[in-house]
């Protein structure tokens, strides 16, 4: 099907159609493509492109244009060649100044997709790539096929996190008839099976998963653009292809701290496999990775400290959240110190003093006899992929600008999970993956939405949400109302003698649809799948207030937390609404 556009002021220019035969296309996305690029061209009135019989059609401007122009605008779109035109120089080749024709090049190293990365993102690219009959070649650097979740990131530390529940449970009881008498904890066996979990999933879920692809090349190394449709890989061999997905992932921003680099530190990804448990930890910054290992560590029987520079941890989300939080971490003995900036590190014997600028404006010196770790959150892996060399724009913090289509403003080029200036959770890189590669080789284009995105954080109570909270509500100039019901009001709570947290619902009091939530609760992060689905979907208050729940389960919490907006649930009986 041709896919014509057209420019303004066509019926006052003086034009031209020329029909060229194009090799290089395999799919809809390549005509597409040379269509996009085409009509950025000065003078180019429309194109139509169809890629199954090979043939373009370009009107043009004669004032501004002639047919050998047309040639070699089309040769200098990404992989494509005109027949029996001006022919354009092999892309490959970085040492020779001759032109060959493009389809005696063809060979191993020319493929329809190119993948950088090797996590989530990657993967699910790879996979829609598969799906769709492209020849891809995969190229990873850094940590192994997998990337971040599974290696060092959402496996192991949620993996660490429910073995820390099972001993603070075997030390601690809601009951006053039940009187626990500890664990033992083998730390180092926690450790190994932790790695043989990882090796697992990574097995199963990743490599296993595209083992019998036949179009899929995986390569180890470290990939630099040379142009837009070609990389070098541990600077020898070349690569080229009609369109790149970018998925790198991210990795631990580090401070630039006087002395921290000569003490040593550690991240998530060293942390987790120190199979001698640890005299101590200071870690610095108490983001959502500096909680979770917190509270794992200390269950472990680690003493724990968080150096926090801002006010409180999880700056990120309100004050009542963070209150729930702290009080509970501070009562299993974890250390938190706000507002207080480390300024230097430095060694004295086996202990590392930490100088740090106070509160009130004073100065301080805490020693630190374990390790140091380092959780001040992260940076894209972008400064080593010769992005200067294809004017691919960055953000300040060098994250790759994407639309919702995850396109760049290179036209070939798409940019997938913590690389980019996207929300950094496993699961929308996965979506983002394969958005970009639908989008760079299909006609009908995606979006990928994420207002009604839900996330947790794996604390204890945990920390869950969705949608907008009141304050970006506020901001967005939403008339709202909020309702907070506290789970000393939700039978399940109360029958398990655990209240600590809160439901909050944030409601549009024009339309009545729930526009937000926030949970705080043990187990809260279960909860908060429907109430992401109840905002994608505009269900209302009403909606769920008089909706059944089953008696006794933490989701009843919602119908209560819902009726609050009208009512007094205090003064309600039990099933009432």
């Amino acid at each position: 099907m041709k896919n014509i556009f057209k420019k303004k002021n066509e019926l006052s220019q003086k034009t031209e159609t020329v029909s060229l035969q194009i090799e290089g296309m395999t799919c809809s996305g390549c005509s597409s493509h040379i269509e996009k690029d085409m009509n950025k061209t000065e003078g180019v009135v429309s194109s139509a492109v169809n890629h199954e019989t090979g043939k373009g059609e370009f009107t043009f401007d004669t004032d501004k244009l002639n047919k050998s122009a047309i040639v070699d605008a089309v040769n200098g779109v990404g992989m494509y060649s005109v027949v029996n035109g001006n022919e354009k120089e092999d892309c490959c080749d970085s040492t020779s100044d001759s032109t060959t024709n493009k389809a005696s090049n063809k060979g191993k190293n020319q493929f329809d997709l190119i993948v950088i990365g090797g996590g989530s993102a990657a993967f699910s690219a790879a996979i829609k790539a598969e799906s769709l009959g492209l020849t891809t070649l995969m190229v990873n650097g850094g940590l192994d096929f997998g990337g971040t979740c599974v290696n060092v990131g959402c496996v192991p530390s949620k993996n660490l996190i429910r073995a820390a529940e099972t001993a603070y449970h075997a030390t601690h009881s809601n009951f006053a008839g039940i009187k626990p008498k500890g664990a033992d904890i083998d730390f180092a066996q926690i450790i190994k099976d932790k790695k043989a979990l990882v090796a697992a999933l990574q097995q199963q879920k990743y490599m296993d998963v595209v083992s019998d692809f036949e179009n899929l090349t995986m390569l180890k190394g470290w990939a630099e653009f040379v142009n837009n449709n070609t990389i070098i890989v541990d600077g020898k061999d070349t690569y080229t292809a009609t369109n790149v997905v970018i998925a790198t992932g991210a990795t631990t921003n580090i401070p630039n701290i006087e002395g921290l680099n000569e003490v040593g530190y550690l991240t998530n990804v060293s942390l987790f496999d120190l199979e001698e448990k640890p005299k101590s930890l200071t870690i610095m910054g108490a983001g959502y990775i500096g909680l979770e290992m917190a509270m794992a560590y200390n269950r472990l029987g680690v003493k724990v400290r968080i150096i926090e520079f801002t006010d409180r941890p999880l700056r990120s989300q309100t004050e009542d959240i963070t209150d729930v939080l702290v009080e509970q971490m501070k009562s299993e003995g974890i250390e938190i110190l706000p507002n207080f900036r480390a300024f230097k590190f430095e060694k004295e014997g086996n202990d590392t003093i930490i100088h740090c600028n106070c509160p009130d404006g004073s100065t301080t010196q805490i020693v630190e006899k374990g390790h140091i770790v380092v959780a001040t959150g992260t940076t894209p892996n972008t400064s080593k992929l010769g992005l200067e060399n294809i004017d691919l724009k960055l953000s300040e913090r060098g994250h790759i600008v994407v639309n919702e289509k995850m396109e760049t403003n290179v036209s070939n080029i798409y940019g997938a999970g913590d690389a980019t200036n996207t929300p950094p959770f496993v699961y929308t890189a996965a979506t983002e993956g394969s958005t970009a590669v639908n989008n760079a080789f299909s006609l009908s284009k995606q979006s990928v939405d994420y207002a009604s995105l839900p996330w947790v954080v794996f604390t204890d109570p945990q920390i869950a949400g969705a949608g907008m909270d009141e304050y970006e509500a506020e901001k967005e100039g939403i008339p709202f109302e909020v309702s907070k019901l506290e789970l000393s009001h939700v039978p399940r709570a109360l029958a398990a003698q655990d209240t600590r947290g809160f439901i909050k619902l944030i409601r549009n009091t024009v339309t009545d649809k729930l526009i937000g939530a926030r949970v705080v609760a043990p187990e809260g992060g279960e909860l908060i799948q429907q109430l992401s689905m109840a905002i994608k979907y505009g269900i209302t208050i009403k909606d769920l207030a008089e909706s059944f729940y089953p008696y006794l389960t933490l989701g009843e919490g919602i119908k209560l937390a819902a009726i609050t907006f009208g009512k007094d649930v205090s003064k309600l009986s039990c099933c009432a609404s």
